[in-house]
């Protein structure tokens, strides 16, 4: 009797287990793999430097083999290259061109946005602008190129400006390496609101047109459109309430 209660309860529990159906895993295309992958090397080169990381961490993060990473990429440089990348599309797209206020205040916004993209990368971005895991060389300095680039062209829209003389172009683009300094020196210190750098930013630029505009008429000529659209007196922007 006993033997049959043993057997019969073999019975129901094979029973139960055979009538589960397995869980399944959806199969991820080969391009839908690598975005796995590089989504989780960008997350790790967001808040750790570079240097400080593996491919084993890659791996563990995206909880997949280290063979597969190789599989997919040759090895970190190739990997870091790729999340770079991909963090530079997504700049992009935070930076698409607002259409609505004033230059200036498009101008802010397109900053506000920049900044973002810094704090939420705060360690990739440091490691990128100060050498990273590799010389910024190659691949890896024609995508920070393309960012500088890409930024030098938000800035122009914003300002309504099709076509830059040089010495607009030059005073935007020394422009844009103090905001590289002084997101860099933010993210080290972080002992002023950010809200009040990006406000010190602006002025900065409205000054730098200022003094452009003594040597380019085309300059001058926009900061007196800018002055009257945002009525500056005396060549600085007013101060918020």
């Amino acid at each position: 009797m006993g033997d049959r209660v043993t057997a019969g309860s073999r019975t129901r529990s094979g029973s139960g287990a055979s009538g589960r159906a397995p869980r399944s895993r959806r199969r991820l295309s080969v391009d839908e793999r690598r975005d796995e992958l590089i989504a989780a090397a960008l997350q790790l080169f967001s808040s750790r430097s570079p240097d400080e990381i593996s491919i084993d961490d890659v791996a563990a993060t995206a909880g997949a083999s280290r063979a597969l990473v190789y599989h997919y990429f040759g090895g970190k440089q190739e990997l870091y290259i790729a999340a770079l990348g991909s963090a530079a599309r997504q700049l992009s797209e935070l930076l698409e061109p607002p259409t609505e206020g004033s230059p200036l205040d498009r101008l802010r916004l397109s900053l506000e946005r920049y900044f973002d993209f810094v704090e939420r990368h705060a360690a990739g971005f440091t490691a990128l602008l100060r050498g990273g895991p590799a010389n910024r060389s190659g691949e890896i300095g024609e995508i920070v190129d393309g960012i500088r680039k890409l930024l030098l062209r938000r800035i122009l829209h914003a300002l309504d400006i099709e076509s830059a003389p040089p010495i607009l172009r030059i005073t935007l683009r020394s422009w844009l390496a103090s905001v590289e300094t002084a997101g860099l020196d933010w993210l080290e210190n972080r002992d002023i609101d950010r809200a009040q750098l990006e406000h010190v930013l602006v002025d900065q630029c409205v000054v730098m047109l200022d003094v452009a505009g003594h040597h380019e008429p085309a300059v001058a000529a926009l900061f007196q459109r800018l002055a009257r659209e945002e009525e500056i007196a005396g060549g600085a922007e007013p101060a918020p309430a």
